[in-house]
C-alpha cells in the first residue's frame, strides 16, 4: 500500500446511539484488509474514546482515518468549546462530564487518557470557544 486509504466520518452530537458507529466500521475495514488483531482493537479502542467525547462536550464532530502500510492516522475535529486545561483533563478521573451523562456511564474521566493508552502518539490542539483537534497514530 504506498497511498493512504481515507474514511471519513461525521459524528453526530445529537445521539448517544449512534455514537461509535464510526469506530465500529473502521474496525470492520482494518480486519477486511488484514490488520493484526492488536492493532484493530487499539485504533477503535482510541477512536471510540473519541467519539464519545465529541458527543459529551462538543455536539458531535468529523473523524477522519488515513490507512498507511506502516501507521494509521485518526483526526477527531470538533468546534466545541474546546479544553481550557489540557494537563489536567489528560489525568485519569478528570471529568467536566454533567450528571445527566454520567448517568448513562459515560464521563468518567477515561477518555483522553485511553487515547493515549491505546496509541503510539497523541496530539491535542485545542482553543476555548473554537474547538478540539485530536490527532492520534497507531503504529503497524
Amino acid at each position: 500500500m504506498t497511498e493512504g486509504i481515507r474514511f471519513h466520518y461525521d459524528v453526530d452530537g445529537d445521539n448517544f446511539t449512534s455514537a461509535g458507529e464510526a469506530s465500529v466500521n473502521v474496525k470492520k475495514k482494518l480486519r477486511q484488509m488484514g490488520f493484526d488483531p492488536d492493532v484493530i482493537r487499539r485504533v477503535s479502542i482510541a477512536m471510540y474514546e473519541g467519539e464519545i467525547n465529541m458527543v459529551i462536550h462538543a455536539d458531535g464532530g468529523e473523524a477522519d482515518v488515513e490507512v498507511l502500510s506502516d501507521k494509521i492516522i485518526i483526526t477527531l475535529a470538533d468546534k466545541g468549546p474546546g479544553i481550557p486545561d489540557i494537563e489536567q483533563a489528560m489525568q485519569e478521573g478528570f471529568s467536566t462530564a454533567p450528571d445527566n451523562i454520567r448517568s448513562l456511564g459515560f464521563g468518567a474521566g477515561m477518555g483522553l487518557p485511553n487515547m493515549k493508552r491505546y496509541t503510539d502518539s497523541l496530539e491535542i490542539e485545542s482553543e476555548v470557544g473554537v474547538g478540539t483537534t485530536v490527532r492520534m497514530t497507531v503504529n503497524v
